[in-house]
């Protein structure tokens, strides 16, 4: 599914026009980034929970060359499934 999908559903599930479900959509991703940017949790109840870490520098080895070399600090952002997430996908897998 694409965010164009997600826009689709969104118009006709909440019987808006596409422009206002896309800025709806695009709206919710712009919080979300603001929110993980500024170093807070995003937790959608029922869903999970979005969190960014904090990765060290450390060495790292190309795998082509097998030559080592430094990978930089960084800030990842971590998902974590909520119980009621993780039941809906298993429920649907075993259909």
């Amino acid at each position: 599914m694409t965010k164009q999908d997600i826009i689709n559903q969104v118009s006709n599930r909440a019987d808006l026009s596409r422009s206002k479900a896309e800025e709806a959509v695009e709206t919710v991703i712009d919080l979300i980034k603001d929110a993980l940017g500024q170093g807070e949790a995003v937790i959608l109840r029922r869903f999970g929970t979005f969190q960014v870490r904090s990765k060290s520098k450390r060495m790292g080895r190309n795998p082509k060359t097998g030559e080592e070399a430094e990978i930089s600090a960084r800030k990842v952002v971590r998902f974590k499934s909520g119980k009621h997430f993780k039941q809906a996908v298993n429920d649907e897998d075993m259909e």
